[in-house]
């Protein structure tokens, strides 16, 4: 089996953004400072290895802040940001907390509010129960904000606010999906407000455009990302439509299907914003075990971005 020749295509930008970047260091330094344990609200990145790893040094996660017995210990809000009633809880409660939600998140979260100072009534464009849609959502009172989660769901709505509407967007969302929307939403309302600059954050848009590039190579694509990891799940469905035969996401607790691999000459991998290189790495060595590998990488764009961490914690 060895001597199968396979041409892996790898697709760069991959893995860790900004945003996920910071919120891990955020965790790491918060343990460091205040010693453990620490704990943090939601999944800090939607990655079990991420986590799993956060638990060794001290970390303890829960989904609401009810669940922390000893309310003396800091807290840590996740990447994905929290509504307001969750910050004001922590501060009711005499909490210490850091907030690691993401910069481009809260972004989304400041636009919300100045959009609704100007008296206009927002359509969010994103996955219900989604825990950055959740968040964004809490930023403003209830109905402030209605969720468009398709182009059905943007043909039906009905503007009963009698304000003008206008649109934000998730950030880990699938590009040409989030244009179709839009689109809809402009051609039913005209006069619907846009934000100056696109929602969809940097790293999504960048990993989403070196899978288009290399999808149409590949007999298979395989995203390593975790199944709760939007823009993960995003890439599968940006490979299957951009050309790739097959495409399946690789988590946790995925098998490697050797017996479509071996079928097969071409294979494209990438990874989502919170997947850390390491997986991809061990992928690349279950390959390199079974078969001769040329492996390829193709850059569509270089990322430099950084995210600071807060003051606090230096």
């Amino acid at each position: 089996m060895k001597n199968k020749k396979i041409k892996i295509f790898l697709a760069a930008p991959r893995g860790f953004c900004a945003g996920v970047d910071r919120a891990i260091e955020i965790v790491k330094k918060s343990i460091k400072k205040y010693g453990s344990p620490v704990y943090v609200r939601h999944e800090i990145v939607h990655n079990k290895h991420v986590v799993e790893n956060l638990k060794k040094i001290g970390a303890v996660f829960v989904e609401e802040l009810d669940e922390i017995e000893d309310k003396t210990r800091p807290v840590i809000f996740s990447a994905h940001g929290v509504p307001k009633s969750v910050s004001k809880n922590a501060f009711n409660l005499n909490m210490t907390y850091v907030d690691a939600t993401c910069p481009l998140v809260s972004k989304v979260h400041r636009e919300a509010e100045n959009i609704n100072r100007q008296g206009m009534h927002i359509l969010l464009i994103g996955h219900k129960n989604h825990p950055e849609v959740i968040g964004t959502m809490g930023q403003l009172h209830s109905g402030a904000i209605d969720l468009i989660e398709n182009i059905e769901d943007a043909s039906r709505y009905v503007n009963n606010s009698g304000k003008q509407l206008a649109y934000i967007t998730q950030t880990t969302l699938s590009v040409d999906d989030t244009k179709e929307i839009i689109q809809v939403l402009k051609s039913k309302f005209p006069q619907i407000y846009e934000p100056k600059k696109d929602d969809i954050c940097y790293a999504t848009t960048n990993r989403q455009e070196a899978v288009k590039k290399i999808a149409p190579k590949c007999e298979i694509f395989f995203v390593i990302g975790s199944r709760n990891s939007s823009n993960s799940v995003r890439l599968v469905e940006v490979a299957k439509k951009n050309g790739s035969k097959y495409a399946e996401l690789i988590h946790s607790e995925s098998f490697i299907p050797f017996e479509k691999i071996e079928n097969c000459k071409t294979i494209g991998i990438s990874s989502g914003a919170s997947a850390p290189e390491v997986l991809v790495k061990q992928f690349l060595d279950e390959l390199k075990m079974r078969f001769t590998i040329d492996i390829e990488e193709v850059e569509v764009k270089k990322e430099n971005i950084l995210f600071k961490v807060p003051k606090k914690l230096n």
